[in-house]
């Protein structure tokens, strides 16, 4: 099985893949964005644009998708925003026509949540306890840019199924998705600030600054 975990940048893909990870013994994840960035830095800076554009990014997710999933066993987790249909139907549809079993989730919440969680990730707190919880999201402004734009696309109903996380936390959106999904997690036993420790150290490992 596939869980594909959809949603606007700063949405919190990332965070809900580890801890399904964490508490799905067995399971992997393989994140596309590795294979973005790794074409994105082939190039030089004036022709780095969205690798999805790229169709070998396209070809080169489903393939090595395909092959962890066809030879791991175990669930594969990919967390990755996408918004365009044809993208769209070129990975996640192109792997369901391989036979597998892709279960997607579009991880939803308000523009105000979005930016919440935006101005959090990796060193976020201390930025807000320095410069106030209003402090201007400093490259963050790609994914502000595209907020609206993928808050808008995620609604639609070929991006189901459409979770909103604004009241929940990590571990219990990703108890949902292992409901909806027929899988079992491990009970979940960390106490709050272990969570947010952790969460901050998933959330500077993943930071990108290309």
């Amino acid at each position: 099985m596939l869980l594909w975990i959809n949603g606007p940048f700063g949405g919190g893909k990332t965070q809900t893949a580890h801890e399904i990870q964490r508490r799905l013994p067995g399971s992997v994840i393989c994140d596309p964005e590795h294979v973005g960035f790794g074409l994105r830095r082939m190039l030089p800076p004036g022709l780095r644009a969205n690798f999805q554009d790229l169709a070998s990014w396209r070809q080169g997710v489903v393939e090595v998708l395909d092959l962890a999933l066809t030879r791991h066993d175990g669930v594969v987790i990919a967390p990755m925003t996408i918004t365009d249909s044809g993208c769209f139907a070129q990975t996640v549809g192109r792997l369901r026509e391989l036979g597998h079993d892709v279960r997607h989730f579009a991880l939803l919440a308000e523009r105000e949540t979005v930016l919440r969680r935006l101005r959090e990730r990796g060193f976020g707190h201390l930025l807000r306890y320095v410069a106030g919880k209003d402090a201007p999201l400093r490259g963050e402004s790609w994914a502000v840019g595209q907020l609206d734009h993928c808050l808008e696309r995620l609604r639609e109903p070929e991006f189901g199924e459409h979770l909103w996380t604004d009241q929940s936390t990590v571990p219990k959106t990703a108890d949902r998705i292992a409901v909806l999904a027929g899988l079992t997690l491990a009970p979940n036993t960390e106490g709050a600030l272990r969570t947010r420790l952790r969460q901050v150290r998933v959330g500077v490992k993943h930071m990108r600054f290309d």
